[in-house]
């Protein structure tokens, strides 16, 4: 753990960094402002002044206030500006490579040391990636199965449900993956795609639509008092990164597969995504499972900050082995190996 908070220092050591760098910036690319009424302002808070100017200060500050409410917006009018569907955020300069590649290598053994924990304890972990098409959820999964063993860390990405699951419980098709002792699952979208996509592309009803707002609540409260940890994230993403990466994974072949039909109409219903997800918050951010947002902008960023939180969720303790010793190698004691022109290679093509 100890590891973990010292790679936070140095991560907010250089965001510090970076954001006075910017303020620097800012204030030389800023012209001076004018003194005078600063100072008479301040010359009214601490002398008391007269009445007249006493009554305008606070109307100016209202007015403000109003000014930067409509500025910053909320959730479903902030993808009209370009900003995050979560709280707005400042813009900060993207991660160097090098300091990236060494942070996550330290966090993913870090991960080792969970997983290893998991395993002793015999912990039962669910984690869910929820939030916008585009949003970095598959990479940060990605880079945290990336060091760990599948048969202890499983990822859940369910396909369309068939018509036989159509007509069971609705959590019952993703009951079957909850983890056993000793196992964590990550899900690739999850229950909540009721409160999403089949919410806002009509794939059910109002009243089912308004049976899972009920029931998930409760559901989740099932889970947790069996002893399963819970961690929610939602990846949210702006409007203006949204359709970058879209427009990258249309002109890279490699990455046709991950622009699906839902993917695009996402896009022309995006008013109506942010509108299900305020929603689905406001009935589904419960005490015992509360959501994290991840501001996926950046998606080193994302990556980092979320395997940093999802460290600090499990209080963990280093279980790694001894040293290991590699055994000699056994003698052959008349061992003939058969011909090489008996085994079929393949081409070596490079």
């Amino acid at each position: 753990m100890s590891e973990v908070k010292t790679a936070q220092e140095e991560v907010s050591d250089q965001a510090k960094t970076e954001n006075v760098a910017v303020e620097k910036a800012a204030t030389v690319a800023t012209p001076a402002r004018t003194p005078r009424k600063t100072s008479s302002v301040k010359a009214v808070g601490s002398t008391g002044g007269n009445a007249a100017a006493a009554k305008k200060a606070p109307a100016k500050t209202k007015a403000a206030k109003a000014t930067k409410g409509k500025a910053s917006g909320k959730s479903s009018d902030a993808g009209k500006n370009g900003q995050n569907d979560g709280a707005a955020s400042v813009r900060k300069q993207p991660l160097k490579t090098k300091f990236y590649e060494e942070r996550l290598a330290k966090l993913q053994i870090e991960l080792v040391k969970l997983q290893e924990w998991i395993k002793f304890k015999k912990l039962k972990v669910v984690v869910l990636f929820e939030g916008r098409d585009a949003a970095g959820k598959g990479g940060t999964i990605k880079r945290i199965t990336e060091s760990l063993s599948p048969r202890v860390t499983r990822v859940a990405a369910l396909p369309a449900p068939t018509d036989r699951e159509q007509t069971q419980w609705y959590f019952q098709r993703y009951v079957q993956h909850l983890p056993a002792g000793g196992e964590m699952v990550l899900f690739d979208r999850s229950w909540y795609n009721r409160a999403g996509v089949e919410r806002v592309m009509g794939f059910c009803s109002d009243e089912e639509y308004r049976e899972f707002l009920r029931t998930c609540p409760e559901f989740e409260r099932m889970l947790v008092r069996s002893g399963i940890i819970l961690i929610k994230y939602w990846f949210s993403v702006s409007n203006d990164e949204q359709e970058r990466r879209f427009q990258k994974r249309i002109f890279r072949p490699e990455k046709h597969w991950k622009l699906s039909p839902m993917d695009l109409e996402s896009r022309a219903r995006w008013v109506e995504y942010s509108k299900a997800k305020d929603a689905m918050f406001a009935h589904t951010d419960i005490k015992q499972a509360p959501w994290y947002v991840v501001d996926g902008d950046d998606k080193k960023r994302a990556r980092l900050n979320v395997i940093t939180h999802l460290l600090s969720m499990i209080d963990y303790e280093d279980l790694t082995p001894e040293p290991i010793v590699l055994p000699p190698r056994q003698d052959e004691h008349g061992y003939v190996r058969p011909p090489i022109s008996d085994q079929t290679f393949i081409p070596e093509v490079y």
